[in-house]
């Protein structure tokens, strides 16, 4: 048999509605002290009848669970809902980085030569020195590189004079070595043909005398 699934409602007959309450706090606070001890968790409930009456549970102090949550409560507040200093102070930090962005491409701008209008005659002679100051930064920082780039050849050029210089001997060398061994190829052939030429006199020789 299925056990009949009760319809969530409030309940009309008045002492129905006692029994339920009875029988569903015990297992509210049942259920609160199982959740307490196999949870390690800090749990306080707080029941009022329909006549007023107050029955709790908690598993260290009701007084204790209620600041704990008051605390938690504060911080929620403070995180979700600044302050008004805090607006003020984020919002003026934020003007502050937009004038100083407008500022900056204010001055790009007229180092590129746009925007000379508005500028006085002493503005327009600081920007000129500050351009000659840049220019000046730029050609330095070009030569710097002509210089690293001319050095550098110069110790490529070292290099393949010394490697040149290094060839010049061990070419000879190898010259001489090679004229050696073709001359030794040379003297042990004519050797071989010499002896081959001795042996067929022999045998001629002998067919002479055979005759």
């Amino acid at each position: 048999m299925t056990r009949k699934k009760i319809q969530i409602k409030k309940i009309d007959n008045i002492s129905s509605r006692q029994v339920t309450f009875s029988k569903r706090r015990k297992g509210l606070f049942k259920k609160a002290q199982e959740l307490s001890t196999l949870c390690d968790a800090d749990v306080a409930l707080l029941v009022f009848s329909a006549t007023n009456k107050l029955f709790e549970y908690a598993s260290s102090s009701i007084q204790q669970v209620i600041e704990r949550r008051n605390g938690c409560s504060e911080n929620h507040i403070s995180m979700d809902h600044p302050s008004t200093d805090q607006f003020q102070v984020e919002s003026e930090s934020s003007q502050t980085l937009r004038k100083k962005l407008e500022d900056k491409s204010r001055e790009l701008r007229q180092m590129n030569g746009e925007d000379l209008q508005e500028l006085t005659v002493q503005e327009l002679q600081k920007l000129e020195a500050q351009l000659r100051r840049t220019l000046s930064s730029v050609s330095k920082r070009k030569d710097e590189m002509f210089m690293q780039g001319i050095n550098a050849l110069k110790r490529k050029e070292v290099e393949l004079i010394q490697e040149n210089q290094r060839l010049k001997h061990v070419v000879p060398d190898l010259i001489i070595g090679q004229r050696q061994q073709s001359l030794e190829s040379v003297i042990s052939g004519s050797s071989y043909f010499l002896e081959d030429d001795g042996s067929d006199t022999s045998l001629k020789l002998g067919l002479t005398l055979h005759n």
